[in-house]
């Protein structure tokens, strides 16, 4: 059975129930490469992807809030077997165009089938295959699959609902308040006062965007994040695209320069805090003065702890340069009629409060996992390099990096998992599961990240609910893309952590 091809197996009782090799749930940047890579490497294997959305995109679909772009270069963002000619910061619908040339490009679309909503996936040690039941989003249809392996790239987060705080009073406003991620359509700030709160990459695009329309925009946050400001523009693709150089070369060339600056920066963060944090203290000083750096773009922990947003040509701090922004650094006491009580006592009025502060973290999509007829306790579970799990046969699940673009670590699952289940051919195995070996037994369990290091909110709301992780490199997600890219390419697939049958 090849390409496209689909096994329909009657049973009683019940309606068809198609079946794969391979299912990859959703439709995302990582969903999208997951299909790519097994067409290119896995050519016998059939598959299928299932998106909950009308479209493909992920993120890139669902948030449509004013200015939504990338925080990553897309030259890491992109994938490396598809160049990216355009700016490095792009915008969701640069984005959407570069995902559909690659599904066009690559005759993607006729495996991909959208308003197919998940709700359970079971797997039988009896039968090695996973029963999934879905549901179409638009006429209620129950979907039923079978599938020998499962890829989840379903994302981290929930798309249907972003995270808001219960404050106080919120139900005393007589505005609107909305979140980024549920941005209606329909919503008009012309000439409002509004509220962003938050300090994170969102907030940082979405007031430079509705500043010129606003009567006034606030940046409300409880404490301050480290941004680096840049013209958005890569002085070498373009100096390489004046000497007529190929596309590919390029982006190649690009990306192994901007991986080498990133993984130097990330260890001066380590090495040398405080000069790093002078530097981009300095880049935001610029703009506004170092006044108002020490006032609100100072923050209180060293540099990398969480992401750092970049700011394409500084608008942000052109907006509060220019007065068509302000920046608040405070904590809410409650939201009152009018907009929202400060504890320092200031009253912000507002007809529009934006709460730009975070995702709900998206463990497995949601999905009711059963194992052998028992359900699945993720977090009981012990991570094998963020991608397999003890107890858990066939799947493997797609987390990209902190400190570099999320791509990067699913273009080398993608590598792995063909791999793996060219592996599993050779060896005439149905079912792989890792598991901790003998030299394991007493390994110390951890939560799933070292939050000493890194600690967003969406990430320490809800460590509660994924894996554990062991004090050695086999069993942790290290988020070093510049390990992994050495050492994932050279697991010796016949350890005895993999186990076959």
């Amino acid at each position: 059975m090849t390409g496209t091809e689909t096994q329909t197996l009657e049973r009683p009782a019940t309606k068809a129930v198609e079946h794969f090799d391979v299912l990859i749930v959703g439709a995302g940047i990582s969903g999208v490469g997951g299909a790519y890579h097994l067409k290119d490497q896995c050519p016998d294997k059939s598959f299928v992807v299932l998106e909950t959305l009308d479209s493909f995109g992920g993120t890139w679909l669902t948030h449509r809030y004013p200015g939504i772009r990338s925080d990553s270069d897309l030259y890491t963002f992109g994938y490396r077997f598809k160049p990216w000619v355009g700016a490095p910061i792009a915008s969701a619908a640069e984005i959407l165009s570069y995902m559909g040339e690659v599904i066009a490009e690559n005759d993607l679309a006729s495996h991909i089938r959208y308003r197919q909503k998940i709700t359970s996936a079971r797997w039988s040690s009896q039968d090695n295959l996973w029963t999934i039941e879905a549901v179409r989003t638009d006429t209620g249809e129950a979907l039923h699959y079978t599938a020998g392996f499962l890829w989840m790239c379903q994302g981290y987060y929930r798309q249907s609902e972003g995270y808001t705080p219960e404050w106080a009073g919120m139900d005393k406003f007589k505005g609107k308040i909305i979140h980024p991620q549920t941005w209606p359509e329909d919503l008009q700030y012309a000439g409002k006062k509004v509220i962003v709160i938050g300090s994170g990459a969102t907030a940082a695009t979405l007031v430079p965007a509705i500043a010129n329309d606003c009567a006034h925009v606030t940046l409300l946050q409880r404490s301050p994040t480290y941004f680096i400001p840049g013209r958005n523009e890569n002085e070498l693709a373009d100096m390489l695209r004046q000497l007529e150089v190929d596309e590919t070369w390029i982006h190649e060339i690009v990306r192994r320069k901007v991986l080498h600056d990133q993984a130097v920066f990330t260890q001066r963060s380590f090495d040398e805090p405080e000069v790093v944090k002078q530097e981009l203290l300095a880049g935001v000083s610029a703009f506004v003065g170092p006044e108002v750096v020490a006032k609100h773009f100072t923050p209180s922990y060293r540099p990398w702890r969480q992401r750092i947003a970049f700011v394409p040509d500084g608008d942000l701090f052109q907006g509060v340069l220019a007065g068509k922004a302000s920046v608040v650094t405070d904590e809410i006491e409650r939201f009152t009629e009018k907009g929202i009580l400060l504890k320092s006592g200031e009253e912000l009025e507002a007809d529009i409060i934006v709460s730009a502060t975070g995702f709900n973290l998206n463990v497995l999509g949601d999905i009711d996992f059963v194992i052998d007829g028992k359900p699945l306790d993720f977090s009981k579970t012990v991570t094998y390099r963020g991608m397999m799990f003890t107890g858990v046969p066939n799947m493997i699940w797609v987390f990209g990096y902190f400190r570099a673009s999320w791509t990067l670590r699913a273009d080398l699952i993608g590598d792995f998992v063909a791999r793996l289940l060219n592996h599993m051919k050779e060896k005439g195995a149905k079912k792989v599961t890792v598991a901790l070996r003998p030299e394991d037994k007493d390994m110390p369990l951890m939560p799933w990240m070292d939050t000493e290091n890194f600690n967003p909110g969406y990430l320490m709301r809800g460590m509660h609910l994924l894996p554990q992780r062991g004090d050695k490199p086999e069993w942790q997600h290290t988020q070093d893309y510049w390990a992994e890219k050495k050492e994932l390419p050279a697991i010796d697939l016949d350890d005895a952590a993999f186990v076959y049958s």
